[in-house]
């Protein structure tokens, strides 16, 4: 058997350990925006926020439809238990009738921005048709890893907080139609809304600054009285 010698040179042995290290690095999870929504539900509140690095378009979208209230009176169509619990698309999936600016909102589509955020639980992944540029009102929250979706549907947000109401959701009779496991009792969104987690700090610190002004200014004239009766 003969015996090959290969000169590599050291710099390329460096670069491919480079690329490989690198690759090897766990991905940074993406970081939620300030803007929190809560979908108040008979069944209990569901908070969650937007990535918008992630999915820009797909927030701004589903963000104005929740500003215009079309959630509200809508519900959770498909409960299936440690995979997805889905929201319907607000035409066809509320009791109240819609406004046109409402219909019209809501009967838009918005391209598909898919990304290499992984399909894990608690993650929010746009519905659609076959067409990938079809998604339009309707989405999921998982309540469990799916792998089998990465890549293939655009995900734009996270749950907050709510996991106990998806537990009850969970808990929840069901059906089957089709691919689609179904609640028998409906799931409805009575109300939503939403706030800016920044505002809040900055209203939380002011609330502070004015307790703290309030003390000195009390403290100031207690002084005031103690040494100029």
């Amino acid at each position: 058997m003969w015996a090959c010698n290969v000169w590599i040179p050291f710099s390329l042995l460096w670069c491919v350990a480079s690329v490989i290290s690198f690759s090897a690095l766990p991905q940074e999870e993406p970081q939620l925006g300030s803007v929190r929504v809560v979908f108040q539900t008979n069944y209990g509140d569901i908070e969650f926020g937007f990535l918008p690095t992630v999915a820009p378009k797909t927030v701004d979208h589903i963000f104005k439809l929740v500003r215009l209230g079309c959630y509200n009176t809508n519900h959770f169509f498909r409960v299936d238990k440690g995979f997805v619990a889905q929201v319907a698309d607000v035409v066809g999936g509320r009791t109240a009738p819609m406004n046109e600016e409402q219909r019209r909102e809501g009967e838009k589509t918005v391209v598909g921005e898919f990304s290499d955020v992984k399909h894990v639980k608690g993650v929010l992944s746009m519905g659609r048709f076959e067409d990938p540029n079809s998604a339009q009102s309707s989405f999921s929250m998982l309540l469990g890893d799916a792998p089998h979706l990465d890549g293939q549907y655009a995900i734009f947000g996270r749950v907050t907080r709510g996991e106990e109401t998806l537990k009850k959701f969970e808990q929840l009779p069901t059906r089957r139609e089709g691919i689609f496991v179904m609640p028998t009792e409906r799931i409805t969104i009575l109300s939503t809304y939403y706030y800016d987690t920044e505002m809040e700090s900055c209203e939380t610190e002011r609330s502070v600054l004015k307790r703290k002004l309030a003390a000195s200014a009390v403290e100031t004239e207690r002084q005031r009285m103690k040494c100029f009766p």
